[in-house]
């Protein structure tokens, strides 16, 4: 186990490594001086399964290092194996508290983002303005000769910089600093760069939640006439319930809006703005699915306004747009792109009788119109269970639980809609 975890480098390298960031941290870090030994790399492997808080009941400690201390390593590793499984593929990295890798970008947005930058002329050097846990600079690494990390919390910065010689990422230069003051430095120094990359807090200084540029920390609009001194290029990763409208009134020389989902979850809203453009932005909602493959989807808000829907009853099969599509408000564009009728305006399903291929989003065969009533449920959901979703309708699902009886399970779904005159109730089977 402990050959596997050193095969990137040296235990004696990592551990001196791991013992200068320590030192720098303080009392709470300098515990994990045996972090990397045997048996708790060891522990945390056997146990990385395991539900921590048990485990902090059970053990005190191994190796002279606290479970408290354990505990939060297996739990970042536990993160990690889904988010950002480079990281746990990589001898002598160390986690943060769990707050900086749920910010964190995941690998897959992270790599995303690199594919947006194939039309940046140049590629020699970039700043993360809020280099977090590291993760967008480490990939934005790859594509350029130098990266500019800036992160005003020096504890979280040295790890970060601890990691990023783990994964040999000997291109990146580390600064404890705010964007608000390495923005005023580059100014002053006349530096230029070819892309300057911001992630603003969604927390704002009481540790509660926000989504609108404006409240975020640091807030990038009071930014812009700077960064556009020293980059032609900006890139803003925004919150997933940011509006996007509103989001096109703050900002200037919003070139694309990208809205990334990664398996139908939409995790990221990115602006790439372009010093001096003047055109209408292209709206580009695109789902991140396994295996790299994508459903993408391309189109300007202008193009969504003059688009026309037809509208239908329920036919033969049902299509759900994806995540992205959604987010991004392509309502009727995918009604007139792919032929379908829609439901309803404000029911974002559509209709068809002959199925169409490759639909990005679910697509359901319809096998009954229902009603909400345990005797009519039960042909089509013999064993009490189904997979029970609604759209503009009046019951919610836990409302059509108590009414049909049904638990959640099942192979077939239970879906609830309006249609413009009448409100529907269809077993369905999922096709894609």
């Amino acid at each position: 186990m402990l050959a596997y975890f050193c095969r990137a480098a040296s235990v004696k390298r990592v551990r001196v490594n791991l013992l200068k960031i320590l030192f720098i941290f303080g009392k709470k870090l300098s515990l994990f001086h045996n972090i990397l030994s045997a048996d708790v790399q060891r522990f945390i492997h056997e146990h990385d399964r395991d539900d921590v808080r048990a485990l902090v009941l059970k053990h005190a400690a191994v190796n002279g290092v606290p479970m408290s201390i354990i505990a939060e390593q297996i739990s970042g590793r536990k993160k990690a194996k889904e988010k950002i499984p480079l990281l746990v593929e990589t001898a002598g990295i160390v986690y943060p508290p769990n707050l900086n890798l749920e910010q964190s970008s995941s690998q897959k947005t992270a790599l995303y983002k690199n594919t947006l930058l194939k039309d940046v002329q140049s590629k020699d050097r970039c700043v993360d303005l809020t280099g977090g846990f590291g993760i967008d600079a480490f990939f934005f690494s790859k594509v350029f000769r130098e990266v500019l990390y800036v992160e005003p919390n020096e504890n979280l910065l040295r790890l970060v910089e601890h990691n990023h010689k783990q994964l040999e990422a000997d291109n990146i230069l580390h600064q404890v600093n705010t964007a608000e003051k390495f923005l005023t430095d580059a100014l002053s120094k006349q530096t230029k760069l070819d892309l300057a990359y911001i992630d603003p807090s969604r927390r704002n200084k009481i540790n509660k939640k926000v989504f609108s540029l404006t409240e975020c920390e640091p807030d990038v609009t009071t930014l812009l006439d700077t960064i556009f001194k020293i980059t032609d290029v900006l890139l803003i990763k925004a919150s997933p319930l940011l509006d996007l409208h509103q989001g096109l009134l703050e900002l200037r020389f919003v070139q694309k809006i990208i809205v990334v989902a990664v398996e139908n979850e939409v995790r990221e809203v990115l602006f790439l703005c372009v010093k001096n453009f003047e055109g209408e932005p292209l709206i580009q909602p695109i789902n991140l699915l396994k295996d790299e493959k994508e459903e993408a989807l391309s189109f300007s808000f202008s193009e969504e306004r003059a688009a026309t829907s037809t509208f239908s009853d329920p036919q033969k099969f049902l299509y759900e747009p994806n995540a992205a599509i959604l987010k991004a408000g392509a309502f009727k564009m995918i009604s007139q792109k792919f032929q379908l009728a829609k439901l309803h305006p404000s029911t974002h399903l559509y209709t068809s009788s002959i199925l169409l291929e490759n639909f990005p989003g679910r697509v359901f065969g319809i096998l009954e119109t229902l009603k909400a009533s345990p005797k009519s449920v039960a042909s089509q959901f013999p064993e009490g269970k189904a997979n029970i979703t609604t759209r503009n309708y009046p019951l919610s699902v836990e409302e059509l639980k108590k009414k049909t009886g049904l638990k959640d399970g099942g192979s077939n779904y239970l879906i609830g809609f309006s249609g413009q005159q009448e409100k529907f109730l269809v077993a369905a089977k999922r096709l894609q």
